[in-house]
């Protein structure tokens, strides 16, 4: 190994260690900043959680009338609902049955006009002369 960078290395190493060693005690001005701070961050938590108290206080008043008149809406809503399938009655057939058998009778009707009006007797007729 090269003696440079083994020099240069004890030489980081010994002015390193005692920089380590020292250990500066807290002067009582810095002390007393910290318990200072600490007493200041406690009074804003408070203040924090009072604001925030408030806030849903505020947001429960603004939201109170809208929340009765959505309420109320929904039992309308819901009252309606109950008078409406109260007053239906159940319906047999759909919308296409009901088509089917109208055209159905339509030509029921159609063939017995048919046979009354010939008289009920057949005659027979020849088209060609």
């Amino acid at each position: 190994m090269r003696q440079g960078p083994l020099c240069l290395l004890l030489v980081m190493l010994s002015i390193g260690a005692p920089a380590l060693a020292e250990e500066t005690p807290l002067s009582l001005s810095a002390g007393s900043q910290i318990t200072e701070l600490q007493q200041r961050l406690k009074e804003s938590e408070r203040l924090r959680e009072e604001l925030s108290k408030q806030l849903q206080s505020a947001d429960a008043e603004r939201e109170s009338p809208q929340l009765a008149r959505v309420r109320q809406e929904n039992q309308r809503l819901k009252q309606q609902l109950k008078e409406t399938q109260a007053s239906s009655t159940p319906r047999l057939l759909t919308e296409q049955q009901q088509w089917f058998i109208t055209g159905g009778g339509v030509a029921l009707i159609a063939l017995l006009c048919g046979i009354f009006a010939s008289g009920g007797h057949r005659k027979r007729r020849q088209w060609l002369n």
